[in-house]
């Protein structure tokens, strides 16, 4: 650098001797500026010398700390060693006690499920649910139960086992025999058999698991069994019917009725079917009677008629009419018209006749044909309690549901009964129907018969010319 200077001196004072003074201002403060960039540089170089260290200072304390953390890793990585061998202690431990966990809350709820059969066959249950309830949370999967669990299922179970020796009476509800459900004195003989006192009405009562109800028997118990009830529940009595089977010797009552039973059962269709019945007995017994007594002794008068016509002695044929005038009989009747037109010619007898019989007919056959009306009346009576039983047993479904069959019990007997009914009824309504029809036409061929006889005797005796004029 300093040849350049001086080279540039040198052109300078070749070139231009003038400018000398110039030129040494120039070079000293060419000469300032070289001392004060080379000031400048030495201060770079220092602060970079300065920075360096610095730099080297801090490489020094990174690679410690490097040394540092890695100790500390080495450290961790033991300490994460010694945590999983402790893991895995603890992992076995765990899959140890979960076993016994899991085998204890088996034992528990398998436990829990006995104790829910058992309350769920009490027929105390159907009056109180509560202690079902308190056994529902045991028998959930997720629950682990606790010692509060255990100990409220030991209280239910050991509650149930004492009220199941005992004798209670409350009020409570249960199906009737009609299918709907009635408040009524309740009374529980421990698991065994409960009864119930509804007005004057007292009866068994069945349990039901599915649907937890009470139903009561469809028959009620009569006799001995009936009176012990009343007094029992009256308060009078020691003794009440018990069934030790748990119901089966009960349901073994409800296959023998009565026909009083049986009658109740059928609902109230039963009372126009009995109606009918009571008719049909009536109208028989009357028309019986009525044929046997119109019908007379219409041989034996007809014998006497036929003698004293074929003698000649009409005033004894007279007579003999005049005995019967007080008979309203269609046998005399149509006689006495045929002896009245024994002057006439034959053809004017068989219409006199014919008009006689014809008169005759209805009186007989009166009624037939309502007797007739009512055979056909009892099975659509019938058909219709059917109707009415199913209706009812469709609205026990809808409340109820389809589990449980005895609760739809009253209305299909009460269906079947009424039907049972109709045609027992309806049978021999019209097989009497068709015997008094037989009784009657017998009745008209007898009149036939007589009046062509009666004919036949005075056409003889007009041919002979010994028909006398009666006075």
């Amino acid at each position: 650098m300093k040849k350049f200077f001086v080279a540039m001196l040198c052109i300078a004072a070749m070139a231009a001797p003038v400018a000398a003074q110039d030129v040494r201002e120039a070079v000293k403060k060419a000469d300032a500026d070289r001392a004060a960039a080379e000031a400048k540089a030495r201060d770079v170089e220092e602060k970079i010398l300065a920075d360096r260290s610095a730099l080297q200072t801090q490489v020094t304390e990174l690679e410690t700390h490097e040394k540092e953390l890695e100790a500390d890793i080495n450290a961790l990585r033991k300490a994460k060693a010694d945590k999983q061998v402790r893991h895995d202690v603890l992992q076995d431990k765990w899959s140890t006690k979960e076993s016994d966990f899991h085998e204890l809350s088996g034992n528990v709820r398998m436990a829990a499920r006995d104790v829910e059969a058992m309350l769920q066959a009490s027929p105390r249950t159907a009056l109180d649910d509560a202690p079902l309830t308190k056994i529902s949370p045991l028998l959930d999967t997720g629950h682990f139960p606790d010692i509060n669990d255990i100990s409220t299922m030991t209280v239910v179970l050991f509650d149930e086992m004492a009220r199941s020796s005992q004798v209670a009476l409350q009020k409570g509800t249960y199906v009737g025999r009609d299918g709907t459900d009635h408040q009524a004195d309740i009374l529980l003989l421990g698991r065994f058999t409960a009864l119930y006192h509804d007005g004057d009405e007292v009866g068994f009562l069945n349990y039901t698991t599915d649907a937890k109800k009470l139903g009561a028997l469809s028959v009620l118990p009569s006799g001995a069994l009936s009176r012990a009830m009343h007094r029992y529940f009256a308060g009078k009595g020691e003794v009440v019917p018990i069934d030790i089977a748990g119901g089966e010797s009960l349901s073994q009552l409800t296959h023998h009725l009565s026909m009083l039973e049986e009658f109740k059962l059928g609902g109230n269709i039963m009372w126009p079917i009995l109606i009918v019945a009571v008719s049909v007995i009536l109208f028989t017994l009357y028309k019986m009677v009525y044929l046997k007594r119109v019908h007379g002794d219409t041989d034996k008068i007809m014998g006497r008629v036929t003698d004293f016509a074929a003698k000649g002695d009409w005033e004894s044929v007279d007579r003999i009419m005049g005995e019967h005038k007080n008979h309203n009989w269609p046998v005399v009747n149509v006689l006495r018209d045929g002896i009245a037109a024994r002057r006439e010619d034959r053809e004017t007898q068989e219409n006199v006749l014919q008009e006689s019989i014809l008169r005759e007919i209805p009186r007989l056959e009166k009624g037939l044909s309502i007797m007739a009306a009512l055979g056909a009346i009892s099975p659509l009576l019938g058909l219709l309690g059917t109707v009415t039983g199913m209706i009812r047993t469709f609205n026990v479904i809808t409340v109820y549901g389809t589990g449980d069959p005895k609760l739809m019990s009253g209305g299909i007997s009460e269906a079947l009964i009424a039907t049972k009914w109709g045609l027992c009824i309806a049978v021999p309504t019209m097989l009497l129907h068709v015997f008094l029809s037989r009784r009657a036409n017998a009745v008209v061929s007898d009149m036939e018969e007589k009046a062509v006889g009666l004919t036949n005797v005075i056409q003889k005796e007009q041919r002979r010319g010994s028909v006398a004029v009666s006075a």
